[in-house]
């Protein structure tokens, strides 16, 4: 074989080698943001968010209560530990205190930027993610954060927190590939949305973890702790007094205050919580000046209880912003446990949903200000109505025996009460479930026809002031014989039982995104059902729902989400899994004016706090 022979097939074969290469095959694309669909709106030489004053000074004190802006942390607090979520109870405010691999955006849907991370990269099958870390990213003792401290943080979120277990069930490893790279590699191909739920991951210091105490005493991240913890943030617990108050304080040595995601935020330099174990305390704590900003969640206070003089003479600003809303699909309602033998029949629980007048109760103590909510994803695109259509009736034919045939004939619609017409004709409706479902009403109680059981069950509730709707429901179901008993109870207990599937019945409220993903598997799939901590509250456990949560995550584009995500809201509804109550889509604030905010809010949100100021700031 002559010299010029060998160099050509020494030069094909080296093509070859060089293509099938991997590194050949596809040179990582490092990207400084993520978006769930399409790209993110900022360039990587993006200098804040549009939405921040990136002047705004730094000082002044804002003093919340504990369910200001949120009623789950309402009542106490007992750990500090960021990793078990679900055991102990976290103050309100935590989350100031670590830092993630990526910080989103307020203004974009499901998009985040580089915050710990400089930057990721994913092949184009997105069957891992690695995330280079930025080499100023230190923690408070100067230590930087290091690949080391990410893959301890994955590992023990996954296994001492049960919801981190089920959001990174594909995930499965993950390893140092560089003094600053850290990679994690998944059991599935094109999930699109693991890179960014492991961008949300909370980062802990391995080293402080697996140190001791003040006091010698060795730390154990699988336990709560009262210990102030180390972050990196750009807040540190100041003090507290346990299960009463904690005092946040601005971090001057914050490694990432001058970042692109942080600038014009974090701009408040100390925040106290005060822990109120009744809400209408609280509210008065406001309005006596004594904390500065509120969210309201009664109607009937929000209409009747806003007429103090500080708020006439303009020293109290009163709000309603949909903002935070238009990116959420809201699924409020009251949730039969399906792992009661009660609630299996889903004509009983099409029966339950019948005997809520919600038109009267809207009336009377809602002061008209809500709307009923009849889907899953309401006040979203991604709703369904009317019949199938199109890519989502061609969904639904491909598992035509997995789902109720309802979905192709007939929309789903909430019983309307609110005349004595409609409400005896609806109790008839539900009587005659009862009836088909083994049940008979004798005298002025419902019972099993053949055990002679009465139908009675309790009415879980995370707070007194949601009597004020389960009550009259209560009275509405006396009147087909269902005895109902409401029980509210702490934050604590609640937190427990609803954890353990401890209840008959109980109000949840879902929160969606604008593109959903994995965590439906964590609402309503069948491996969740069983999972203590899961939001499945229902228990539901179907095949159908099953492949159709499958098609959602494994959507390719925004038309084929959209369409899968119809078809699953379409069969949840169908199957009459809970009794939808209501919703109003803007938020109702209030807070003292000490404050300065952005002129034009976040398109998703408020900003609050990060974005806002103090006036007294610089003086």
């Amino acid at each position: 074989m002559n010299l010029a022979r060998l160099k050509v097939i020494f030069a094909v074969v080296l093509a070859v080698a060089l293509v099938s290469s991997p590194v050949a095959a596809q040179e990582p694309i490092w990207r400084h943001g993520i978006a769930l669909m399409g790209e993110p709106k900022l360039p990587a030489d993006f200098k804040h968010f549009p939405y921040v004053n990136p002047d705004a000074p730094k000082g002044g004190v804002l003093n919340m209560s504990s369910s200001s802006t949120s009623m789950a942390s309402a009542g106490t607090f007992d750990s500090f530990n960021p990793v078990l979520t679900l055991r102990g109870v976290p103050p309100a405010g935590l989350s100031q205190v670590f830092d993630t691999l990526m910080k989103s955006s307020e203004d974009e849907v499901s998009t985040s930027y580089g915050l710990i991370a400089e930057s990721l990269s994913f092949p184009d099958d997105v069957s891992s993610v690695t995330f280079k870390l930025r080499p100023e990213a230190k923690w408070p003792d100067g230590e930087p954060i290091t690949p080391e401290d990410v893959i301890f943080s994955f590992e023990k979120s996954k296994e001492l927190n049960p919801r981190g277990a089920a959001y990174y069930q594909h995930v499965t490893g993950v390893e140092k590939t560089g003094d600053r790279e850290v990679t994690f590699r998944f059991d599935e191909k094109n999930n699109r949305e693991l890179p960014s739920i492991l961008g949300q991951l909370v980062i802990v210091p391995k080293h402080w973890w697996e140190g001791t105490d003040a006091s010698g005493k060795k730390r154990d991240i699988s336990k709560t702790t009262l210990e102030p913890v180390m972050g990196s943030g750009a807040y540190k617990i100041d003090s507290f007094q346990a299960g009463s108050s904690i005092r946040y304080e601005l971090r001057d040595d914050y490694w990432g205050k001058n970042l692109p995601v942080n600038v014009g935020q974090n701009n408040i330099r100390t925040i106290n919580y005060i822990f109120y174990t009744d809400r209408d305390v609280e509210f008065e704590a406001f309005r006596s000046g004594a904390t500065d900003f509120w969210q309201e969640t009664q109607a009937a206070r929000w209409a009747t209880k806003y007429d103090f003089p500080a708020i006439k003479d303009g020293r109290v600003k009163k709000e309603e912003i949909p903002n935070p809303y238009r990116a959420t699909g809201i699924m409020q309602a009251l949730v039969p446990n399906l792992r009661r033998d009660l609630f299996k029949d889903q004509r009983i629980r099409r029966a339950l949903n019948l005997a809520l007048d919600f038109e009267e109760i809207n009336r009377t103590v809602l002061y008209n200000q809500y709307t009923r909510v009849n889907s899953y994803f309401f006040g979203t695109e991604l709703a369904s109505a009317g019949l199938p259509e199109g890519r989502e009736l061609e969904i639904l034919n491909e598992i035509k025996d997995k789902v109720p045939a309802s979905v192709f004939t007939t929309p789903y619609t909430n019983p309307v009460g609110g005349d004595p017409n409609k409400v005896r004709d609806n109790l008839r409706q539900a009587v005659a479930l009862f009836k088909e479902a083994g049940w008979e009403l004798k005298g002025n109680r419902m019972v099993h026809s053949k055990t002679g059981q009465p139908f009675a069950f309790e009415i879980l509730l995370s707070s007194p002031q949601l009597e004020r709707v389960a009550l009259p429901y209560t009275q509405s179901l006396k009147k087909i014989g269902v005895e109902a008993r409401v029980r509210p109870v702490d934050a604590a207990q609640y937190q427990n039982r609803t954890r353990s599937y401890d209840f008959d019945m109980t109000w949840v409220v879902w929160g969606q995104t604008l593109n959903p993903g994995n965590e439906q598997i964590y609402h309503w799939g069948s491996k969740s059902a069983n999972e203590p901590g899961s939001d499945n509250y229902a228990g539901i456990a179907d095949p159908g729902i099953d492949i159709l949560i499958n098609k959602i995550v494994f959507a390719k584009d925004r038309p084929e989400l959209v369409a899968a995500t119809k078809a699953l809201d379409r069969v949840l509804l169908a199957h009459d899994y809970v009794v939808p109550l209501y919703y109003m889509m803007a938020m109702r604030i209030a807070y003292w004016d000490r404050f300065e905010r952005p002129a034009n809010l976040p398109e998703y949100g408020i900003g609050f706090p990060d974005a806002w100021w103090s006036k007294s700031a610089g003086k």
